[in-house]
C-alpha cells in the first residue's frame, strides 16, 4: 500500500517545519531570556530532555518495526517461490498428458505474481493482477484435483500435489496481507509533530547564543529528515529508493526453469 502522504513530500514538509520552529523557538527564547532564572532554565531543561527522550523512542519504535516488517517480506518472496516450485515439481505425480496444461497454467500464474508487484505502486492495476491470480489459482486447482482422480496418476499424487498447492495458495494471501501490514497513520503523525516540537525546543536553548549555529540547526534538522525518510523508505519498499525488486530475483529464475 501507498502512505497518505508521499514520502518525498513528507519529508520535504517536516524539513521547512523544522527549520521555521528552530527560529520560532530562537525568537521566543530571544524575548524570554531576560526574565528567565537559572533555577527556570533548570526545570524546563528537565522538561526538553522528557520530550527529546520520547522523540528518539518513537524513532526508534518505529524503525525497528519497519526493519523488521522489511525483514518479514523479504522471506516471504523465498518461501512463495520454494511453494510455487515444489507444487510445480509434484506435476509429475498426474498423468502425463495432463501435465502441459497445468504447466502452462503455473507458467501464467507465476508471471501474474510477478506481474503484480511490478506495478506497484499503482494499487489499481495491481488489485486487477491479484484478481488475475486468483482465477489461475482457481483454475489451477480444480485441474489438479481432476488429475489426481484419474487412474493413470500416482497413487500418492492426492496427497501430495494438493496440499504443496494449497502452500502455493496460502503464501500468495499472505503475502497480500503483508503488502498492507503498516503501523496506524497516527503514528507517522506524532514522529512529524513530536520533531517539530522538538525543533522548537531546541531553537528556545540556542537564544543563549547570538549567533545562529547553522551547523548545530543544519545537523540536527537535516539528519532527522534523512532517518524519517528511511524508515518511510523501509515501510513501503515498493515505492522509495529501497526496494524488494531485486528480491524477486528467485521468482524470475524460478520463472526461468520453468522453460
Amino acid at each position: 500500500m501507498q502512505p497518505t502522504i508521499p514520502v518525498p513530500l513528507f519529508a520535504i514538509a517536516l524539513l521547512v517545519g523544522m527549520l521555521l520552529l528552530v527560529e520560532l523557538g530562537r525568537r521566543l527564547g530571544t524575548r524570554r531570556l531576560s526574565q528567565e532564572t537559572q533555577a527556570g532554565r533548570g526545570d524546563l531543561g528537565g522538561i526538553e530532555a522528557a520530550v527529546f527522550g520520547l522523540f528518539s523512542l518513537l524513532i526508534a519504535f518505529t524503525f525497528g518495526g519497519a526493519a523488521e516488517r522489511f525483514g518479514e517480506k523479504r522471506m516471504l518472496i523465498a518461501e512463495e517461490a520454494n511453494d510455487i516450485g515444489t507444487a510445480y515439481l509434484r506435476l509429475d505425480l498426474v498423468p502425463r498428458d495432463k501435465q502441459p496444461a497445468l504447466r502452462e497454467l503455473f507458467r501464467k500464474y507465476l508471471d501474474s505474481r510477478l506481474d503484480t508487484y511490478r506495478k506497484l505502486p499503482d494499487m489499481v492495476a495491481a488489485r486487477e493482477e491479484m484478481a488475475k491470480s486468483k482465477s489461475l489459482q482457481n483454475e489451477i486447482w480444480s485441474n489438479a484435483v481432476l488429475a489426481t482422480r484419474l487412474p493413470e496418476s500416482h497413487s500418492a499424487a492426492g496427497m501430495l500435489l494438493l496440499p504443496a498447492l494449497n502452500n502455493m495458495i496460502d503464501i500468495a494471501t499472505t503475502r497480500t496481507m503483508a503488502l498492507q501490514n503498516h503501523p496506524p497513520g497516527i503514528i507517522f503523525a506524532l514522529l512529524f509533530a513530536l520533531g517539530l516540537i522538538c525543533s522548537l525546543l531546541a531553537g528556545y536553548r540556542m537564544a543563549n547564543d547570538p549567533r545562529r549555529s547553522w551547523l548545530h540547526i543544519l545537523g540536527f534538522t537535516l539528519f532527522t529528515v534523512i532517518i524519517v525518510n528511511v524508515i518511510l523508505d523501509i515501510e513501503y519498499p515498493r515505492i522509495g529508493s529501497i526496494r524488494l525488486g531485486n528480491y524477486d530475483q528467485v521468482l524470475v529464475d524460478l520463472r526461468d526453469s520453468m522453460r
